[in-house]
């Protein structure tokens, strides 16, 4: 599915269609729900104020729901004068007490939404330029403040292998029903990149994979959780403000006891990560840990966490009752699906910390993922000083220590090379773990230069090093782990994405195709259409 030049949605058309027949199976407007999620897309580009977007819709929504909580003008005035960029503040106007839950009323039909077409996420040669910038189109939208934290991932697609294990991880860490993914992994290719293909072979041009780092899947991947948008569409069309952006740390979730599932989050949001959840979950509310229904937040426990109620919004959240702290202060910083990853591929952290994972693995991917990849390997200082003596050369180093090559030490030179002094050290509350992998490195490295001297031009060159300066160490991390390019979904429409991607981006003609494992083989649905279809004729999971 490639984007439209008809269509507002970066979906494109066929998707617009889909969710605009969505709409007209609920009670409510859908025409408003179309028309406010173009406006929410022309805000993120800078084409239209935060208050003139409220303002132009503050009496179709009141005269809809009776009630119109997203900000104000002059909220969005005092938000600023306060310096914080989101709406959570605004909660604390549905305290519940004595109310009937609003889900309770709802007749709500429908179903979530599953993969779309790769091709919409591609890079669009042709299509329409990326729209200007407030600052450059002369428009008079706000600017929000980034919280000190923001969580986000980056996400290495080479060393993505198709298992599924982190979309088993998040189906079984929120309870969710069959089909109800709110991450995807999807295999794609195109006219220029096709599937069976392994390394630097053909149908992978331009992947960047070094030849000692090959890729561990022959299959071009896709992982698509909620973008966790520092300006996110789905907010601004929300009348509850059960969307919402936490302002401690820019996660983007739902407030279940105050959503009213009037599904005009699901149109506006750019990426297809929305789920209405239309019929009673299968996991009761009884078996959920209260950790994830009693999250902690900046106005008291709301639930945000695990799967919706019936007549809800879902999506990723981010795990954020581990981000809390409520699993345990060993979790925070982790998600369920990074956890699972075999291969490494997810690295959660702090976007604005410089030494969290995620940070580290956008900013220095090549030093990131050799650090990855060897720190476990790398011999201890104990081992190395009960083996060593003082006339070791790189070649009887690397012949004596177990497991250590020639090509490991080069690579553990040129992490040593590369790296600032600030780094050295590392430190972090936030579970990071490329920082003290480093570390491990490093300080094997110290213990093997009590008896080889990898200074001299000798054991340079016999390292690879050249010369030893930092551009002959990023050179030969480069040809070790690759020196892979970065891009975010769909960045041109101003929605800054907190997920960074590594690896290589699908084009516009990119299409979907089965992957290394089937969904079906680790338990999971494809689409939730496809259990409901089932379900009508009595069948069930």
């Amino acid at each position: 599915m490639s984007t439209d030049d008809e269509s507002f949605h970066p979906l494109g058309e066929e998707w617009e269609d889909e969710l605009e027949s969505m709409l007209d199976d609920t009670e409510y407007d859908s025409e408003l729900g179309m028309e406010m999620a173009q406006d929410a897309m022309r805000v993120t580009k800078g084409e239209l104020s935060e208050a003139e977007f409220h303002d132009r819709y503050h009496e179709d929504v009141m005269e809809e729901f009776g009630e119109d909580e997203r900000p104000t003008k002059e909220a969005y005035e005092a938000a600023k004068e306060e310096t914080k960029g989101t709406v959570s503040r605004m909660l604390d106007a549905f305290d519940g007490d004595g109310e009937e839950s609003r889900r309770e009323a709802m007749k709500k039909m429908g179903v979530g939404a599953a993969a779309v077409g790769v091709g919409a996420f591609g890079t669009v040669a042709d299509g329409p330029e990326a729209s200007l910038s407030a600052a450059e189109s002369g428009s008079h939208s706000e600017t929000k403040e980034k919280p000190d934290t923001q969580w986000g991932m980056t996400i290495d697609l080479d060393r993505c292998d198709g298992c599924l294990s982190c979309m088993v991880a998040c189906t079984e860490e929120n309870a969710l029903d069959q089909g109800v993914n709110w991450m995807y992994v999807m295999a794609w290719e195109d006219e220029l990149h096709s599937a069976g293909h392994g390394g630097e072979g053909e149908g992978h041009s331009g992947s960047g994979v070094g030849s000692q780092f090959n890729r561990l899947s022959d299959f071009n991947m896709l992982v698509r959780p909620c973008q966790h948008c520092t300006d996110a569409p789905c907010e601004k069309v929300c009348p509850t403000t059960a969307r919402h952006t936490r302002d401690k740390d820019g996660l983007v979730l739902t407030d279940y006891d105050v959503c009213i599932g009037c599904r005009y989050c699901q149109v506006a949001c750019p990426y297809g990560v929305n789920y209405f959840q239309w019929d009673e979950p299968s996991t009761d509310y009884s078996e959920l840990e209260e950790e994830h229904t009693m999250g902690s937040y900046e106005y008291g426990d709301r639930w945000v966490d695990a799967r919706a109620p019936r007549g809800a919004m879902s999506k990723c959240v981010f795990c954020p009752s581990m981000q809390d702290g409520k699993m345990g202060e060993d979790r925070v910083g982790t998600t369920a699906c990074e956890t699972a990853c075999p291969p490494n591929a997810i690295q959660f952290g702090d976007v604005n910390d410089e030494k969290s994972d995620a940070y580290q693995h956008r900013e220095h991917p090549s030093k990131s993922r050799a650090v990855i990849n060897i720190a476990s390997d790398v011999p201890s200082p104990d081992t190395v000083n009960s083996t060593l003596s003082s006339d070791a050369t790189v070649e009887s180093a690397a012949e004596d220590l177990e497991d250590l090559t020639v090509e490991m030490l080069s690579v553990m030179k040129a992490i040593d090379i590369t790296v600032p002094e600030d780094e050295r050290e590392s430190s972090s509350d936030k579970n990071d773990t490329i920082l003290p992998k480093q570390q491990t490195v490093l300080e094997s490295l110290a213990a093997i230069e009590q008896y080889v001297d990898l200074e001299s031009s000798e054991s340079l060159s016999a390292l690879g090093l050249g010369e030893g300066t930092a551009d002959d160490a990023e050179l030969r991390l480069d040809q070790y782990a690759g020196e892979p390019s970065s891009f975010k979904l769909l960045e041109d429409i101003g929605t800054h994405p907190n997920v960074t991607y590594l690896g290589q981006e699908p084009g516009p003609e990119a299409e979907q195709v089965p992957g290394p494992t089937k969904y079906e083989d680790v338990g999971l649905v494809d689409k939730r259409q496809t259990v409901l279809d089932d379900e009508t004729v009595g069948w069930s999971p």
